[in-house]
């Protein structure tokens, strides 16, 4: 069985952060959303994963590079033009052939493991097994049907949905739906959709089957869901102090310190990640942040966000939280007066003042 991770796409939810990085590449817990779907599918025993890739798609082999990390092959599918999941799938048939795949969305993080559902799919042979999951706003994703806990309609985020059961971005297929992606027409949003594909194969008779979602799954295509994805993850981590903390600090909790970090005079309640070589002085940092490689935090207290490699935040007075920020940021105080706020602001950036 074959891996498809679908890793295109412009991210237009998360600017200003995807127009200098892949959507996918975003970290969650300090680690690309992506690398989660090549370890979900490794520790299902797949091998052989291809990754659909798209304008970002230098970035992402950068990133991933043959997968031997991972103790897998990886190959690439380049797609152009984003025309659909269906799209995606119909363009892989060449790396794909004849074989049974899992088709994972490269922006999704599902906490269940998918080693017995692997298994379930090719001892019981459906042609397709969707994972759901109930979701509060079914109208923002594609939903299904059921009649006696048999799939029956699929439809693509309708306006007026027949169920809460909302398609978690991960499926599994026979190589029949090569004839359903061949044969469905794009939709309004002139894609191709997959939730179509499906739909083709329960019309002409074929065995989809679906499987519940236990646990959390997360869609990261906005930052609350990177926020709350960044939480769930850091509930679960081991504490590892690798790093330098002196004795006028107080650490609490479940926390990763990586080697090279430093921390003086400051209190870090967990659970929480600190990159390699970043620094924390006179600091608090609060329960759920991650803080990437490189970053330097002085006299600010922080909690509950996420900050990437090599930014500076010095001496702010209120509390930052649920915040996502990017690379390479300096925010500072400003030590001239009058006071006044100043700022260097990207497109489509998001700034809040109280």
């Amino acid at each position: 069985m074959k891996g498809l991770i679908l890793s295109g796409g412009k991210g237009t939810r998360l600017r200003p952060l995807t127009f200098t990085q892949a959507k996918q590449l975003v970290p969650v817990a300090n680690k690309p959303v992506l690398f989660y779907g090549i370890e979900a599918l490794r520790e299902a025993g797949i091998s052989e994963i291809g990754i659909v890739v798209g304008d970002t798609k230098n970035e992402i082999m950068r990133a991933v590079g043959d997968g031997s990390r991972w103790g897998v092959q990886v190959s690439y599918i380049e797609q152009k033009t984003p025309l659909g999941l269906a799209h995606a799938v119909k363009i892989s048939e060449g790396f794909l052939k004849k074989e049974n795949f899992v088709m994972y969305l490269g922006d999704n993080i599902l906490k269940d493991s998918l080693k017995s559902l692997v298994n379930r799919f090719i001892q019981s042979r459906p042609n397709s097994l969707i994972l759901l999951t109930e979701v509060p706003n079914p109208q923002m994703f594609g939903v299904a049907e059921l009649e006696k806990g048999r799939v029956i309609n699929l439809v693509e985020k309708p306006k007026d949905p027949p169920s809460n059961l909302a398609l978690v971005g991960v499926y599994m297929f026979d190589s029949n739906i090569f004839e359903a992606v061949k044969s469905i027409k794009p939709s309004w949003r002139d894609e191709l959709e997959i939730t179509d594909a499906i739909q083709y194969l329960i019309d002409n008779g074929f065995r989809v089957e679906s499987h519940k979602v236990k646990d959390w799954w997360k869609d990261t295509g906005k930052i609350d869901d990177i926020l709350d994805a960044n939480r769930l993850i850091l509930e679960s981590i081991p504490s590892r102090i690798l790093g330098d903390v002196d004795e006028k600090s107080n650490l609490k909790g479940r926390i990763v310190l990586e080697k090279g970090a430093v921390v003086r005079e400051s209190v870090i309640r967990g659970p929480a990640i600190i990159g390699e070589k970043t620094l924390i002085q006179d600091s608090y940092i609060g329960p759920f942040t991650s803080i990437q490689n490189g970053c330097k935090i002085k006299g600010t207290e922080v909690e509950n966000s996420i900050i990437l490699e090599k930014s500076e935040i010095i001496d702010i007075q209120s509390r930052i939280d649920k915040s996502l920020i990017g690379r390479e940021v300096r925010i500072h105080k400003c030590p001239t007066k009058p006071s006044v706020n100043r700022f260097t602001v990207g497109d489509q950036s998001v700034i809040e003042i109280r």
